[in-house]
């Protein structure tokens, strides 16, 4: 007789159960987890690094004057310590016999480790130096830090370190003690800087309107030229009033000349007589400097204003130094509006690309094979939109475009060469991808019932559209839009190519006609970053700014994507949620 099947094992005791740890799926949950604490982890390491690091660049720092064992002096600020083995050529530096073995004694008992300072001791314009300088904790004879030292921040040849001597009115010394000197400084730079920067208005504005006259008359006579010959009676006429216009701007110009050497005799009237850490005088205009202040006399609450006022200049003025000082508003400038306009160049298009693929289009092979060609262009490396670009937008369009309008200019290209409008373009077909995968998500997710519905109360094909698939799909369509601004504004290969420049002298955007000018190069903060960090002639002085663009990129990045994704939360509770 068989045995029945519920004695055919002994029973359970409760909490005796056993079930495999991956059957219950903890060992994936912790997998899972801590994939995601690692991954957030290096994003917040990232941010926090640049951060930190590009929050305190603008923090003002004591001066510290280093007396070495050879004799020399040094006068600059701490940058960074370090701890290091030296090798034995740096002690065979040390001519001193004595002090040699000192040295290697002192560094012997702390087991072979040293410390180095980094001074940024400027002064380049000066001294012979690169403007930092390394010194060994050992090489050290002394160190002070005198009261009366100032950080100079100039407009050309970076930051300058020294003890006022005096202060001089043209050639004569009017003060002979660094406070004197000092209180004569607040009582005329604001004048002398002032007076500075109406002559530079001057030139631009005055003379620089005058040649930009002069050239546009020249350039009409060689247009009368190209579609008349030499010998017309259109080229004649062009050619006398081009001379009666230069005749009458040249006395205009020559006035405004002599009203700029004037400002700038009297801009350069005072100066410093500063003393550097090797005992040398030099002169220092008042016109020259940007900013100064006593470092080691300075409180905190004038330290934090000394921060925030490089702050502004960082973010409301023109860079300077190989973009190694002053501000990046031109780069902050550009990178808005280069985004900006490639965000209302790809969005319509991919939008109605992606609106034909799902709406419109047979589905078949064709169309597969048109998806399929979609997706594999979003990893298409972006250099090769850049060289695309540059070679279709540039010396295709642009040099048509030149052919036909600009023919007098030539063979100076206006469209013809990198710009704005063709560096957007470049833009937009490096980020249309992403909005069309995206747009085509948000389509697919409006159900069916709803097209259904719309086509049995008599509306068209449009209509269901444009009133009921699309309002839904918004939220869909923002969020292809979010991603693509994310990807473009950090873009840097392809713009190097079709209109970034280091230095762009002009807005693209500016007061005069016709007040937008697409065919302009322009700044960027991506590749402020990479100028800075890898074409910079001073590479350690452009470090610390290096941070600082990228925390700003960051946020700029950050700033456009919370606009949008606002934007975005409200067309869903409009048309998703019904509120």
């Amino acid at each position: 007789m068989a045995k029945d099947s519920s004695q055919a094992s002994p029973a359970l005791k409760p909490g005796s159960r056993r079930s495999s740890l991956f059957a219950r799926g903890e060992s994936m949950v912790w997998l899972t987890g801590s994939t995601l604490i690692l991954c957030v982890a290096m994003i917040g390491g990232l941010l926090a690094l640049v951060t930190v690091r590009g929050a305190q660049t603008f923090w003002p720092q004591e001066i510290l004057r280093v007396e070495t064992i050879d004799g020399g002096a040094l006068l600059g600020e701490l940058v960074k310590v370090e701890t290091y083995e030296p090798e034995a050529h740096v002690f065979d530096a040390i001519e001193d016999e004595g002090e040699r073995e000192k040295a290697r004694a002192l560094v012997a008992g702390l087991d072979g480790k040293s410390e180095r300072w980094f001074l940024r001791t400027g002064n380049r314009s000066t001294e012979n130096r690169d403007g930092f300088h390394w010194v060994q904790d050992f090489e050290v004879a002394r160190e002070t830090r005198p009261p009366w030292a100032l950080t100079i921040e100039r407009s050309e040849w970076g930051r300058f370190y020294g003890v006022p001597k005096g202060f001089l009115d043209g050639e004569q010394l009017t003060a002979e003690t660094p406070d004197a000197a000092w209180a004569l400084f607040e009582k005329h730079h604001a004048d002398a800087v002032e007076t500075g920067e109406e002559a530079h208005e001057l030139e631009k504005d005055g003379i620089g309107a005058i040649d930009a006259r002069i050239e546009a008359a020249r350039l009409r006579v060689r247009a009368a030229e190209l579609d008349h010959g030499t010998d017309s009676p259109e080229h004649a006429a062009a050619q006398k009033r081009a001379a009666d216009d230069e005749a009458r701007w040249s006395s205009e110009r020559a006035r405004l000349r002599k009203r700029v050497d004037a400002l700038h005799t009297e801009s350069r009237r005072f100066a410093f007589l500063m003393t550097s850490a090797d005992g040398g005088e030099h002169r220092v205009g008042l016109v020259d400097i940007v900013r100064a202040y006593p470092a080691n006399r300075v409180g905190w609450w004038e330290k934090v204003g000394i921060y925030l006022a490089r702050w502004w200049e960082f973010l409301s003025e023109e860079p300077r130094e190989a973009n190694s000082e002053g501000g990046v508003w031109p780069a902050i400038f550009g990178t808005v509006i280069l985004t900006l306009i490639m965000t209302l160049l790809v969005v319509p298009c991919g939008v109605l690309g992606a609106l034909y693929l799902r709406e419109y289009a047979k589905q078949g092979p064709l169309v597969s094979l048109v998806r399929i060609a979609v997706n594999n262009l979003a990893g298409v490396p972006s250099i090769v939109f850049g060289v695309f670009g540059f070679g279709f937008f540039c010396y295709t369009i642009g040099a048509g475009i030149d052919d036909v309008f600009f023919a007098e200019q030539l063979p100076h290209p206006t469209f013809g060469k990198g710009g704005i409008l063709w560096a957007s373009l470049t833009l937009a077909l490096l980020t249309l991808p992403v909005v069309i995968v995206a747009t085509e998500e948000a389509l697919s997710a409006v159900p069916n019932s709803m097209r259904e519905g719309s086509y049995a109360c008599g509306a068209s094909k449009w209509q269901t559209i444009r009133r009921i698939v699309l309002p839904r799909a918004m939220p869909g369509i923002m969020t292809g839009m979010i991603l693509a601004i994310a990807r473009g504004a950090g873009e840097v290969a392809p713009i190097m190519l079709v209109g970034a420049a280091k230095m762009a002298p002009s807005l693209p955007v500016d007061g005069s006609f016709p007040f937008v000018h697409p065919e302009r190069s322009f700044m960027h903060l991506g590749f402020h970053i990479y100028d800075l960090g890898f074409q910079s002639p001073d590479a350690k002085a452009a470090e610390p700014l290096v941070f600082t663009t990228t925390l700003l990129l960051i946020g700029i990045v950050v700033l456009l994507n919370v606009v949008a994704i606002t934007v975005r939360g409200r067309l869903r509770r409009q048309f998703v949620e019904g509120r």
